[in-house]
C-alpha cells in the first residue's frame, strides 16, 4: 500500500489474523505525514515504514527496512544501550514514552517525542513493537529560546542594583527578590520571601489600607504608579517611586504582581531644597517690599529736613542720623536680594565697555561719606589712560563700594586706605588695602563664605549680615574675574585684590562718563500725582516734590487716583503697585485708557525689585520703575529728564 511499506518478518506462518491486522494498520497510517509510524520486530529491526517516517527521518523504505532502529539514536545514547533498554521497558510494561535527541539520515539532529508499544498475539507472545515518533524541534527550539530569554531576564534582573524588582503573589506575599531590592529595602531573599509586601509601607499607610488598595487598583487597571515614603528593614524611611503591574497567564488568570521600585530620596531632598529656596526667594522679595515701604517716607522726611535752612543743631543731627540709617537698611535689603538672585541664577548683567577708573571713582564717591565720617586718609592711584573692561557698571561699582565700606568700617578712626590699580597677566588688578583690624589665619580661608564674619562683640558695632564679601566674590566671578584676600594677622590690616580681564575689543567704544553735576539743575514745574496707600510715604514724597517747585497731589487708592486724574490731568504719576483692591497694574491700564491721562508719564514706585517685576510694570504701560526708598537724586534726575519747559 503506498506510503506504508514492508512486512512483518516471519508472519507467513501465523495465518490470516495477523495479516488482516497489518492491512488494517496500513490503511490507518498511510496518509499520516506529521508522525513517523513504523513497526519493529522483537529484536528492534525496522519491518514497516510510512511516509511520515521518511519525511521526518530522511530514510526511504528500501534504505531502512531490516536495519536496527538504534540508528535513529545519538552515539551517546547507543553507548548507554538506551535503544535496547527502551524495548525492554516497552516489552515489560506494554508501552514506553520518551523525549530526546534523534538522528536523521543526513546526520542532523532533531528533538523527538516517541512512543513504543509492544505488539502481542492472542496467546500473549511478543510479536514486535509499534513505534510512533513526532518531530518536536520547533517546540524545542521555542522552549529553548524561551528558556534563554528567561535566563537573560533573570540575569538582567539580578544585575540591577538601582531598582528593587520583585514579584508578589495574588495574596500580596513576596515571591521573588533581586539584589536591588535587597540593597534598597535591606532584606535578604531568605528573610523576605513569603512575607507580606505591606511591611515596606509606613505605619500610617498600613493603617489606611494602602497596600491592599494598591493591589486592587493594579488588578483593576493593569498597573498603577506608586510613590511615597517606604520603610527599610532597619526602620529608616526612603522616598520610593515605581510601578505595580498585574501579571496574568494565557487564560487571563491573575498570577501575581510585578513590583519595580526606585529609591528617589536624594531627588526628593533636592526638590525640597529647591522648593525651600524658591520660598526663601519669595519671602525675601516680600520682606524687601515690606521694609522698603517704611524706608521710603523716612528717606523723604530726612531729605526734607536736610533741604531746610535749620538753625537747630539737634534737628540737623537727627536728619543726618535718619539719612545714614535709612541708607544702611537699604544696603542690607539690597544685599539680601542680590545674594538671593545670584544663588537662584536670576541675576543678569548689562554688559558694556567700561573704563576701570570710572568704576573705581564712582565707588569712591559712594563710599566717601563713610570714609570721611571716620576721618580716614584715602590714597588713590588710577591709570593715566583708559583701561577697558567688559561689565555691568552698577554691579562692578557695587563690588568696590563693598570693599571700600568694609575697609572704612574695620579700620579704626584716622586710619589709612589705599586704592590702586596695576596691569597683570589676568588683565587689570584693583587693590583695596587698609591698616585696620586685619584677619586671623582661621578666618582668611572662609572670608568669602556666606554669613562668615570675624569675631563680634556683643554690641555688634560694625553690624552686617556676613553677605557682603560673598556677594562681591559672586559678582566678580560673573564678570570672569577673581578676588583674593590677604592679611598678615589681627591688627595688621587687610588687602583685597580684584582681577578682571581687559577687553581687547573696539577701542572706539566710549565708556560712560561720570556726571558730577547730578541734581544741579532745577526741574521745570510739573503736575505730579502721588498714589500710595501708605499715607506717610505719599505725603513725604509730595512735600519733597513741592520743595522742588512742583505741584503735587496725594491720593491713597486706585479708585481715587482715577477720579482725581479725570478732574486734574497729571503730567507725571508716581504710582505704588501694592494698592488694596485695585492694584497699580490695573490703575496704570485704566489711566492709559483715559483721554485726560493717556499721555502722562507713569512711574512705578514699589518695593518689588526683581527683573520679572520690572518686566511686568513695562507690560502694564509704565514708563519707569523705581524701587523704594527712592533716592532724591534719582527722582530729581528722572523729573529733569521729563522736563518739557
Amino acid at each position: 500500500m503506498p506510503g506504508f511499506e514492508g512486512a512483518q518478518n516471519g508472519d507467513s506462518g501465523q495465518g490470516g489474523p495477523l495479516r488482516v491486522e497489518i492491512a488494517h494498520f496500513q490503511s490507518m497510517v498511510a496518509a499520516v505525514q506529521d508522525y513517523a509510524i513504523f513497526m519493529l520486530d522483537t529484536e528492534g529491526r525496522v519491518t514497516t515504514w510510512n511516509t511520515g517516517a521518511e519525511k521526518i527521518k530522511g530514510y526511504r523504505a528500501k534504505e531502512i527496512l531490516g536495519q536496527h532502529f538504534s540508528c535513529f539514536y545519538t552515539p551517546e545514547a547507543r553507548e548507554r544501550h538506551w535503544p535496547d533498554q527502551a524495548l525492554k521497558i516497552a516489552a515489560g510494561q506494554g508501552q514506553f514514552g520518551d523525549e530526546g535527541w534523534r538522528v536523521r539520515n543526513d546526520g542532523s539532529r532533531f528533538w523527538a517525542s516517541i512512543l513504543i508499544t509492544a505488539i502481542r498475539d492472542p496467546d500473549g507472545r511478543l510479536r514486535g513493537f509499534l513505534k510512533i515518533t513526532r518531530d518536536l524541534s520547533d517546540r524545542r527550539r521555542h522552549e529553548e529560546l524561551l528558556r534563554q530569554s528567561e535566563e537573560r531576564f533573570r540575569l538582567l534582573v539580578n544585575a540591577v542594583q538601582d531598582y528593587a524588582i520583585f514579584m508578589i503573589d495574588p495574596n500580596g506575599k513576596v515571591a521573588s527578590w533581586n539584589p536591588g531590592a535587597e540593597r534598597i529595602n535591606g532584606y535578604t531573599a531568605v528573610e523576605i520571601m513569603g512575607q507580606d509586601f505591606s511591611c515596606f509601607y509606613t505605619l500610617e499607610a498600613r493603617t489606611e489600607g494602602k497596600p491592599a488598595q494598591d493591589l486592587q487598583a493594579a488588578a483593576k487597571q493593569g498597573s498603577v504608579e506608586d510613590h511615597g515614603w517606604r520603610v527599610r528593614k532597619d526602620g529608616s524611611r526612603f522616598w520610593a517611586v515605581g510601578t505595580l503591574t498585574a501579571v496574568y497567564d494565557s487564560s487571563s488568570q491573575l498570577r501575581g504582581f510585578a513590583k519595580i521600585t526606585r529609591d528617589m530620596t536624594e531627588r526628593k531632598q533636592i526638590e525640597a531644597l529647591e522648593e525651600a529656596r524658591e520660598r526663601i526667594h519669595e519671602f525675601l522679595a516680600m520682606l524687601s517690599h515690606e521694609l522698603r515701604n517704611p524706608l521710603a517716607p523716612l528717606q523723604a522726611s530726612a531729605d526734607i529736613l536736610a533741604s531746610r535752612a535749620l538753625s537747630d543743631a539737634i534737628a540737623t543731627q537727627a536728619s543726618d542720623v535718619i539719612g545714614r540709617q535709612v541708607q544702611h537698611l537699604t544696603h542690607l535689603v539690597d544685599e539680601l536680594l542680590d545674594m538671593s538672585r545670584i544663588t537662584s541664577g536670576r541675576i543678569t548683567l548689562s554688559r558694556e565697555l567700561l573704563d576701570i577708573s570710572l568704576v573705581v571713582t564712582r565707588a569712591i564717591e559712594a563710599s566717601r561719606p563713610l570714609i570721611d565720617a571716620k576721618s580716614h586718609v584715602l590714597a588713590v592711584a588710577l591709570p593715566s589712560s583708559p583701561v577697558l573692561v567688559s561689565g555691568d557698571l552698577t554691579r562692578l561699582t557695587q563690588v568696590f563700594v563693598n570693599l571700600l565700606n568694609n575697609a572704612a568700617r574695620y579700620t579704626p578712626a584716622g586710619g589709612q586706605i589705599e586704592v590702586f590699580t596695576r596691569i597683570c597677566e589676568a588683565g587689570v588688578a584693583v587693590h583695596v588695602r587698609d591698616n585696620g583690624v586685619g584677619m586671623t589665619p582661621e578666618l582668611l580661608p572662609r572670608v568669602f563664605e556666606l554669613f562668615t564674619q570675624g569675631p563680634r562683640a556683643l554690641d555688634r558695632s560694625e553690624g552686617g549680615l556676613g553677605i557682603g564679601l560673598a556677594l562681591v566674590q559672586q559678582l566678580v566671578r560673573l564678570h570672569g574675574g577673581t578676588i583674593e584676600a590677604s592679611s598678615s594677622g589681627p591688627e595688621l590690616g587687610s588687602e583685597f585684590i580684584v582681577r578682571l580681564p581687559i577687553d581687547a575689543g573696539d577701542s572706539a567704544v566710549q565708556a560712560p562718563v561720570l556726571n558730577s553735576e547730578s541734581g544741579a539743575k532745577k526741574a521745570h514745574m510739573q503736575q505730579i500725582m502721588v498714589v500710595d496707600d501708605n499715607r506717610d510715604a505719599a505725603d513725604s514724597i509730595a512735600m519733597l516734590l513741592k520743595l522742588w517747585g512742583h505741584e503735587a497731589v496725594c491720593v491713597y487708592s486706585g479708585a481715587e487716583a482715577l477720579r482725581v486724574a479725570k478732574q486734574h490731568p497729571p503730567d507725571v504719576v508716581l504710582l505704588d503697585i501694592g494698592l488694596p483692591g485695585m492694584d497699580g497694574y490695573e490703575v496704570a491700564t485704566r489711566l492709559r485708557q483715559m483721554p485726560e491721562a493717556s499721555r502722562a508719564t507713569l512711574v512705578a514706585i514699589t518695593g518689588y525689585s526683581q527683573e520679572e517685576d520690572r518686566q511686568r510694570t513695562q507690560r502694564a504701560g509704565f514708563d519707569h520703575h523705581l524701587v523704594k526708598p527712592v533716592a532724591p537724586d534719582t527722582l530729581q534726575s528722572l523729573l529733569q529728564s521729563l522736563d518739557k519747559g
